[in-house]
């Protein structure tokens, strides 16, 4: 299995990270993966989902077809102010399937 490109899910808008998704597939990565901690978990699934089912105009740039092949939770050990807490994480990997829309120069 090759190396999967890997986009770290944070506080930005979720139409940055789909448009992550959107580029690393034009790019020829077919196969990627989110990697999410703590709150920002759900932007991660939101934007899973927002690739899986290409909702919305930046959504079109994707595969025929985006499918999620694993989820994997975790937690991790990170070094703060206060000392060393837990937090979750949650790895999610895509795969787009056929070929990526040509994009028309506007």
């Amino acid at each position: 299995m090759t190396e999967r490109r890997v986009i770290f899910i944070g506080k930005k808008p979720l139409h940055a990270y789909v448009r992550a998704v959107v580029k690393a597939m034009e790019d020829g990565d077919k196969e990627l993966q989110l990697v999410a901690r703590g709150v920002t978990i759900s932007r991660a699934v939101d934007v899973a989902e927002v690739c899986r089912r290409r909702n919305g105009h930046i959504a079109q740039g994707l595969p025929e077809s985006v499918n999620i092949q694993r989820l994997t939770c975790e937690s991790e050990e990170v070094e703060g102010d206060n000392g060393t807490r837990t937090v979750s994480v949650l790895r999610i990997d895509l795969e787009g399937v056929g070929d990526v829309p040509v994009r028309q120069e506007e």
